[in-house]
């Protein structure tokens, strides 16, 4: 599908707030509501827009730890992948998970309370998963850039 800049605008408008009405997205684009509103129906139809989700403020839940891990696994084919994908999915303190090209497999950004909290969690429930060979933690000091806004 091919984005115009109307849709460029709209989509950049819900990325910086999804609660905006079909009138405010309107009165900012110069566009009536219906048009606004089909426009807005295509790109959830196409899947452009994916989901409409609320970004809470972390340090407000109780100053959350943040890190970055790197994991290797045993056997780089299909299986294990798709194995390790799986297990990782279930784990809400999961915030990404990416499989990489590189010195490790997957880097995967976590979130927990504090560090004992992360120590229950790698034993009881990451370090477990098989075909794990190696992980690295990596623990986010200051946050400086955290955006959800791709470019559009």
């Amino acid at each position: 599908m091919e984005l115009d800049k109307i849709d460029r605008a709209i989509l950049a408008l819900l990325q910086a707030n999804a609660q905006l009405t079909i009138q405010e997205i309107g009165q900012q684009i110069n566009l009536s509501k219906t048009p606004v509103h089909e426009r807005i129906k295509r790109l959830e139809r196409e899947g452009i827009i994916d989901r409409y989700v609320t970004v809470l403020n972390k340090k407000k839940l109780g100053n959350r730890l943040q890190i970055y891990c790197q994991v290797t696994l045993d056997k780089q084919n299909r299986d294990s992948f798709d194995a390790f994908d799986v297990a990782i999915a279930t784990l809400p303190e999961v915030l990404d998970c990416c499989r990489v090209s590189g010195a490790f497999d997957y880097l995967i950004k976590l979130i927990v309370m504090d560090m004992d909290d992360y120590n229950r969690f790698y034993q009881d429930q990451f370090s477990v998963i098989p075909g794990i060979v190696h992980i690295s933690s990596f623990f986010v000091m200051a946050e400086v850039k955290n955006t959800t806004v791709v470019p559009v």
